[in-house]
């Protein structure tokens, strides 16, 4: 018996030792992310978390999407944090409106076939949303999109002199999915003195400063935040889903043991709330995506 517990011990080290080897001479995985605050948080996040597992990671920042997603398909990147959104409509050409699930579900089978694995979603939608000042929205009662169209027609009705004037993004405003569906779907009666187009990321400063009166924003941005904006809760569910993900190539998997259960830890982790004051301290504050990173991870018993 003694015999017996010593050899199956045995087994189980060199079982250990096995894998540990196997992980040691894998290749680095090469994960790509996009050029913006949010994407960077999130690469810095994620080469702490797996070095940390064991595994080495090589990140390649500010890659577009096209680019990204060409280099996955073509196998010269192994991994990305992408927004099932992005996938639905810009990959798969699918413009149908659905629930997250059910646009997680079709860009994960579609894609699926194509040799990327959606692993498990973040329970955050780094969506399209219209903000207002918030003590603004607060005294006036507008915390949905529909309040905020009446509210523009009810002003249209009454002092036809006064229009209320909308900031929106150069692309937004011209895309086929943009600005007029939103505007059959929601009746909104816009005329051209009314719509303020720039940069998007002037949108934050224009409603903070009072150049309009409501603008489209990222849901997830540090500046709604550090801006005290309200999101107006998109009622009628005009804005599709954009759950970030991570999405990793399927031999990548099959050649790190782990990588997939690693992932899904630190995916389970980002929500809403969490990476808008992530990306506040960045934007606002002025702190590394490095350090609040880490500060992150380690305030999660994570490092």
């Amino acid at each position: 018996m003694i015999l017996l517990r010593t050899f199956t011990r045995a087994l189980a080290l060199c079982g250990l030792l096995a894998f540990a080897a196997g992980a040691a001479t894998a290749r680095p995985i090469t994960m790509a992310t996009k050029g913006f605050t949010e994407q960077h948080i999130l690469s810095a996040m994620t080469t702490l978390w797996l070095s940390k597992k064991g595994f080495e990671v090589i990140p390649k920042t500010n890659i577009a999407v096209s680019i990204s997603r060409s280099a996955m398909l073509n196998k010269q990147i192994d991994m990305t944090w992408e927004y099932t959104g992005s996938s639905l409509i810009i990959f798969n050409r699918i413009k149908e409106r659905m629930s997250s699930k059910e646009a997680y579900e079709t860009v994960r089978r579609l894609d699926g076939k194509l040799g990327l694995v959606w692993l498990d979603p973040a329970p955050m939608n780094n969506t399209y949303a219209f903000a207002m000042q918030r003590t603004r929205a607060e005294r006036e009662h507008i915390s949905t999109v529909s309040q905020l169209v009446a509210r523009i027609e009810e002003i249209r009705r009454r002092d036809p002199d006064h229009n209320w004037m909308l900031g929106l993004d150069l692309e937004f405003a011209g895309r086929s999915d943009g600005l007029k569906p939103l505007q059959q779907l929601y009746g909104l009666t816009l005329d051209r003195p009314q719509i303020r187009q720039m940069d998007p990321g002037l949108v934050y400063n224009a409603i903070r400063d009072g150049f309009v009166d409501a603008g489209l924003v990222y849901t997830t941005d540090g500046r709604v935040k550090g801006f005290d904006l309200k999101i107006l809760e998109d009622d009628k569910h005009f804005f599709p889903s954009y759950n970030v993900t991570p999405v990793v190539r399927k031999e990548v998997l099959a050649a790190h043991p782990g990588l997939d259960t690693a992932l899904n830890q630190l995916s389970a982790l980002i929500t809403d709330e969490a990476i808008t004051e992530l990306n506040k301290r960045v934007d606002i504050d002025h702190q590394s995506p490095q350090q609040v990173a880490r500060d992150f991870l380690q305030s999660k018993g994570m490092l």
